[in-house]
């Protein structure tokens, strides 16, 4: 779905990604949050962001990076990166985001960790889509829950990543119902039933 308003969550993909992949971020945006997406390069190179020491790419770097070059019709940011990511305190992470800010970024870098790329192609993008809803939830200011099974559930291992089923607990969900309800739509307009008109669908 190719899409330009207030709302729009742009998928920025850095460097080459299957359509697949973008094709199931895509989707989860519409169905999970109810806006409209399109898919554009912001960044072909994250050299910036390299650490020699660490052999990984600084998230926290990207991020800043990223909201610096969102087009101004750009509501949220979801970058996809095949990179290894790390912040200082951890050895790395799925992802990263600014809390209740306008950027987040997933790497699948570690996501195909224990099975076969052939033969378990959907667990992999169940995978990706899981982290990608993740990291787009702290944007919206969702924390993380202690409910194993929600989406905003901090994830350690991908099995822990297996373990969510892909839906917002009843808390997270209300939270982000919440969220959205300030979400300016097209005309400026802030109706909480508009804005989430995809998600009785």
């Amino acid at each position: 779905m190719t899409a330009t308003s207030k709302t729009t969550v742009l998928i920025a993909p850095i460097g080459a990604f299957d359509a697949d992949i973008l094709s199931v971020v895509e989707n989860m945006v519409l169905r999970t949050f109810g806006l409209p997406c399109r898919t554009e390069t912001l960044l072909d190179d994250i050299g910036f962001a390299w650490n020699e020491e660490r052999g990984q790419y600084h998230s926290t770097m990207i991020l800043a990076k990223l909201s610096e070059t969102a087009p101004p019709d750009v509501f949220k940011v979801i970058a996809l990166t095949h990179d290894d990511l790390f912040i200082p305190i951890l050895t790395h992470v799925y992802g990263e985001a600014q809390l209740g800010g306008r950027s987040c970024i997933v790497s699948t870098c570690r996501l195909a960790g224990g099975i076969s790329m052939v033969g378990q192609r959907a667990l992999y993008l169940k995978r990706v889509t899981k982290e990608a809803a993740h990291e787009l939830g702290h944007t919206f200011d969702l924390r993380h829950c202690k409910d194993r099974q929600c989406l905003m559930h901090y994830c350690r291992s991908t099995g822990d990543v297996d373990g969510k089923t892909g839906r917002f607990c009843r808390y997270c969900q209300v939270m982000l119902n919440d969220q959205l309800k300030h979400v300016p739509l097209r005309g400026g307009s802030t109706d909480a039933e508009a804005a989430l008109r995809f998600k009785a669908n």
